[in-house]
């Protein structure tokens, strides 16, 4: 009966991704259970209403869980050195959760000033219906919270990396600020990981993922996680995702069970891949500039260094010619695939300003230095040395172009 037994030793995280409450410890099967049911049945009248009432724990409808997710949930908590997780219908589903629960009609929260576009466009079109302000912050310069606070500041929200920018901030420096003031410090570790970033261990109170992306790896689920202290997570569970039907589903809590296991081979690849990706650009004569934490010209690379086990799998890179150029540079790609998303085993490139940050207007684009030349890749699990050389062929393109005065220059 090998493998039926608990270890009380501290594992290692490629550990832990495998073997965390896994189901083997209670059936035997290696594989967790996939449990789809909708409606829980009780022994009597008076367990049921205790249950519904949350006077006793239980599943009473699926709504508001399964006992698939439940699964992930622990795991995900192990992972990220928190209380409590809870499992959601998408990233956007996570990050909307995540800030009404803090915020209410009338309160106001500090936001980086650069974030995903998804949640640029919830606080500046849904944020205002719930009667919610906002002020986009450069939290590079953590004083800069300080002086953004206002008597109904509810809550601070960051991103880091970003996107698609790959800012870098001090989580600790911030964290100082957030609990000297009272305010809960809310950071999306997308980018990074429970693998190479644990926002938790540094003063954060919540963590949201967009499970979608790398801790699920394979780009055929959307998810996404909330982790933090058991009394935020009931709260979100029972007075805004059970309300608002953002639930994951058992089928998916088990893809992203199943993709967590290789999520420590899948990230070391993810990062030295992007290592090499970002090296080689540049050095390239066509790319204006490269945003990738790993090199030692990124303005927060030594913050990187300290709270981050890796640099993630993500290079920003600006072309010097604009939109054009980019436009001719994606279209020349033929291993990279243009797709929205990102942490997938194939690499992916994404234009920002016409894609995951239309709805940004130009003024708020430029506020957030998000360029027509800027593109966002995802570097695969490919051979580097097969990416680059898509890179090198597509780059080439946009040359050659420029030589038979076929390219409109962005001036």
């Amino acid at each position: 009966m090998g493998g039926w037994f608990i270890v009380d030793k501290h594992w290692e995280m490629d550990t832990e991704l495998i073997h965390r409450h896994s189901e083997q410890k209670q059936t035997g099967a290696v594989a967790q259970a996939i449990v789809p049911a909708v409606a829980y049945s009780f022994a009597d009248c008076q367990t049921a209403m205790e249950v519904v009432s949350g006077k006793q724990e239980g599943t009473y409808y699926g709504r508001y869980g399964n006992e698939t997710l439940y699964a992930l949930e622990e795991k995900m908590a192990v992972l990220e050195n928190g209380e409590a997780a809870l499992g959601v219908s998408s990233g956007m589903a996570a990050i909307s959760i995540a800030l009404l629960a803090f915020l209410k009609y009338g309160d106001h929260v500090i936001v980086t000033k650069d974030v995903y576009g998804g949640t640029h466009k919830f606080l500046t079109s849904l944020a205002p219906r719930f009667g919610i302000t906002f002020n986009y912050v450069d939290c590079t310069n953590p004083a800069n919270i300080i002086r953004a606070m206002r008597d109904n500041t509810k809550a601070v929200y960051i991103e880091t990396p970003s996107n698609p920018l790959l800012t870098v901030l001090d989580i600790e420096a911030i964290a100082k600020i957030t609990k000297r003031y009272g305010l809960p410090l809310i950071v999306d570790n997308t980018f990074m990981s429970p693998y190479l970033q644990k926002p938790l261990n540094m003063g954060a109170d919540v963590v949201v993922h967009s499970a979608t992306k790398y801790l699920n790896g394979h780009g055929d689920v959307l998810a996404g996680f909330i982790v933090g202290r058991t009394e935020h997570i009931q709260f979100m569970r029972q007075n805004i995702m059970g309300d608002l039907g953002q639930v994951l589903s058992a089928w998916d809590a088990f893809l992203i069970l199943r993709g967590l296991k290789t999520l420590g081979l899948r990230v070391e690849r993810h990062c030295s891949n992007a290592h090499q990706i970002a090296a080689f650009l540049s050095a390239h004569p066509l790319v204006e500039t490269v945003h990738y934490p790993g090199l030692e010209c990124h303005p927060q690379h030594e913050i990187a260094r300290k709270q981050m086990q890796g640099m993630g799998g993500i290079v920003s890179f600006e072309l010097k010619d604009g939109l054009e150029a980019a436009k001719e540079f994606m279209d020349a790609l033929k291993l990279a695939m243009i797709s929205f998303s990102l942490g997938d085993p194939e690499t992916l490139v994404q234009h920002p300003a016409t894609m995951t940050h239309f709805s940004m207007s130009d003024k708020d684009r430029t506020a957030a230095g998000i360029t027509d030349g800027l593109i966002r890749l995802s570097a695969g699990l490919e051979s580097a040395s097969d990416i680059i050389y898509d890179l090198e062929e597509a780059l080439q393109t946009i040359n050659q172009k420029e030589k038979e005065g076929l390219l409109w220059k962005t001036v």
